[in-house]
């Protein structure tokens, strides 16, 4: 553990900590015992990494409105950016699994390097404090935060809100054309993007491509979506 911990930057005083962290899910169903796995530290530490890079991203961007904050955050929680961080600090083979999901790709899964990052945030909450918390987030996802602020990621709203979405269940969003106006070199159409039977997000634009993305945009800064999709990412 001592090598892991020098690579995470944080010495645990709690070292149990840490290990529950690392421990998947298939830990428990193997045994048949509850309790043997990060699934809870998962949980404490999304709700701390969307805090820590909330203040972060309102302090680095100051001229940037709710919607653009929105998905700036939504893009470094995504389940692809956290598994991509978790690899590069060699998370996986220090991860403890079952053997079916071990032989079944589990250490290269991006779900399960995402949720063992979060894990990982949790514990450290836990152990030391909110403090200590948002310093490892911001330590781990510093190059991503000043590619952000150099303007450097593009923003895909319609990708993000799917990613976010799928992360709860296969269900795809929906995309419908509401409406258009003016004559025909100069259509302006109206959009509404829906997801299990609800309605998200609603956007307007010279396209239908344009007027999707807008829909997408809205979608991610409602607050009724974030609430929707609070633990995952």
């Amino acid at each position: 553990m001592e090598s892991l911990e020098s690579i995470l930057g944080h010495s645990f005083r709690q070292l149990r900590l840490l290990t529950e962290a690392l421990t998947h899910a298939s830990v428990s169903y193997e045994s048949q015992r509850s309790g043997l796995d990060n699934q809870r530290l998962e949980f404490l530490g999304d709700a701390v990494l969307q805090l820590a890079l909330s203040h972060e991203l309102f302090a680095r961007l100051p001229d940037a409105d709710e919607g653009r904050l929105t998905k700036a955050r939504a893009h470094l929680v995504s389940t692809k950016s956290l598994a991509r961080l978790a690899s590069d600090i060699g998370l996986g083979p220090h991860l403890i699994m079952g053997r079916g999901e071990e032989t079944s790709g589990g250490r290269e899964r991006d779900s399960t390097l995402a949720d063992a990052l979060e894990a990982i945030i949790g514990a450290i909450y836990i152990d030391a404090g909110l403090d200590a918390a948002a310093q490892f987030v911001i330590r781990v996802l510093g190059a991503e935060l000043d590619q952000l602020g150099n303007g450097l990621i593009e923003s895909n709203p319609k990708g993000d809100l799917q990613e976010r979405l799928q992360a709860i269940n296969s269900e795809a969003p929906a995309y419908r054309i509401i409406g258009q106006t003016g004559p025909d070199h100069a259509k302006f159409f109206e959009a509404v993007v829906t997801w299990g039977g609800r309605e998200l997000g609603r956007g307007a634009g010279k396209s239908k491509k344009e007027a999707e993305v807008q829909a997408a945009s809205s979608a991610l800064a409602n607050p009724a979506f974030n609430s929707l999709t609070a633990g995952t990412s």
